[in-house]
């Protein structure tokens, strides 16, 4: 399994339009070869975000980021003066893995 995180920051009062752009576009995931499962989280620390991605592996990313599927999730996504700074991407390959039984997502 491989893990992509984007950490974001918002500008003071910016949190929820920033939701609201996360909830309103079209990611196309469910159309890529490898995706498992995507979240955004809202940190306990204001203004802070994590966007998190599961694939099957480091190639099924890669392809992702080359793909239209990619170019089509991300035109039109402006975050000026929404975001106080660049996002900082973390990637991780998953080292062991411990999978439990899902119920029912949030939305």
């Amino acid at each position: 399994m491989f893990v992509a995180m984007n950490n974001f920051t918002t500008v003071p009062g910016q949190g929820e339009t920033f939701e609201d752009i996360w909830r309103e576009r079209e990611t196309y995931l469910d159309q890529v070869p490898g995706f498992l499962h995507f979240v955004l989280l809202r940190s306990d620390e204001d203004n802070h975000y994590v966007s998190h991605s599961m694939w099957a592996d480091r190639a099924a990313f890669d392809a992702w980021t080359e793909s239209e599927s990619f170019t089509k999730g991300h035109r039109g996504a402006s975050m000026a003066g929404i975001l106080a700074d660049h996002p900082h991407v973390e990637l991780f390959e998953a080292v062991t893995e411990v999978a439990g039984a899902f119920g029912s997502t949030a939305g």
